[in-house]
């Protein structure tokens, strides 16, 4: 089973979370096969799902909802993350005729409806803003933010792929404690674990989440030979994939990662759980992350 982080006083995440981005490219998104899905995550104690708007062109959260609404019981078993700021051309926002970033609280707040009547919840229990907007502004967007706390909508906040500056622009108009910055992390792509995103939120105590944590792919399509050979042979003796070792990577670090992981195959779903299994020592933690940036460290 596995463990959990506190973001806040008010808020407990699962440490695996499930996301939801390739929800609506399954051949089955009945509510049916998406509850399955959501109950696998749950019998490894994995009660976290990660949404966002625009996830499915603006439909992967109806889908999921489809789910809630034929199973209302699972509701108050899970934590909705969900996202939003970005528009595409897709969906209820098909005439936006460029893609780009809206932090308004017009927007903010339009989002948060489309997304609570669309999962069918009256809360979502974290809400990201999905990207930093070079047009925010922190004296508009940080008030928005804290008022749908107020309201009861939402029960916490925080950011997604905002570098340090962008979150302590942010956090300098709020009265709520930003509780988390979900930034790319994985063996495919290491930088934060160096260019201060990670030690920025050590310091400050605020788990991060990490999306893509195998890469989106990339880290067994072939071109990362010594890197897989030393994660399959990890996970030979400690009798899981290499996956997971991947994951248990993230897992090592101090910093309390909270990594997301998406598949919409229930065999996967159902062995997410192994990378809590896997036990990295401080050398083979190094041998994987010299596999990772390509040579030893200085």
């Amino acid at each position: 089973m596995t463990d959990r982080v506190d973001l806040s006083p008010e808020l407990s995440l699962s440490r695996l979370v499930y996301g939801m981005w390739r929800i609506g490219d399954d051949k089955d998104t009945s509510p049916a096969h998406v509850q399955a899905k959501v109950e696998a995550c749950l019998a490894q104690g994995i009660t976290t799902m990660d949404q966002a708007d625009i996830y499915g062109g603006y439909t992967a959260e109806a889908i999921f909802g489809g789910a809630l609404k034929a199973a209302p019981h699972l509701r108050d078993k899970l934590e909705i993350v969900t996202k939003c700021g970005i528009l595409v051309g897709a969906g209820r926002h098909s005439a936006t005729r460029v893609k780009h970033y809206d932090t308004t609280a017009a927007h903010i707040n339009a989002s948060v409806e489309a997304s609570l009547r669309d999962m069918g919840t009256d809360r979502i229990d974290l809400l990201l803003i999905h990207r930093p907007d070079p047009l925010m502004d922190p004296d508009e967007t940080g008030p928005a933010l804290d008022a749908l706390v107020a309201s009861g909508k939402v029960r916490a906040v925080g950011v997604s792929n905002f570098r340090p500056w962008d979150y302590a622009l942010l956090q300098s108009s709020m009265e709520t404690t930003l509780v988390t910055n979900q930034i790319e992390m994985s063996l495919v792509a290491p930088q934060a674990f160096t260019n201060g995103d990670l030690a920025f939120l050590q310091e400050r105590m605020i788990p991060p989440m990490a999306w893509s944590p195998l890469g989106g792919g990339k880290l067994f399509d072939g071109s990362r030979p010594a890197l897989i050979a030393a994660l399959e042979r990890i996970g030979a003796e400690q009798g899981v994939d290499a996956s997971a070792v991947a994951v248990a990577w993230l897992l090592r670090h101090p910093a309390r990662i909270l990594p997301v992981l998406g598949t919409n195959s229930l065999a996967r779903i159902s062995a997410i759980g192994d990378a809590a299994k896997v036990v990295l020592d401080r050398q083979t933690w190094f041998e994987l992350y010299t596999h990772a940036i390509g040579h030893e460290v200085p």
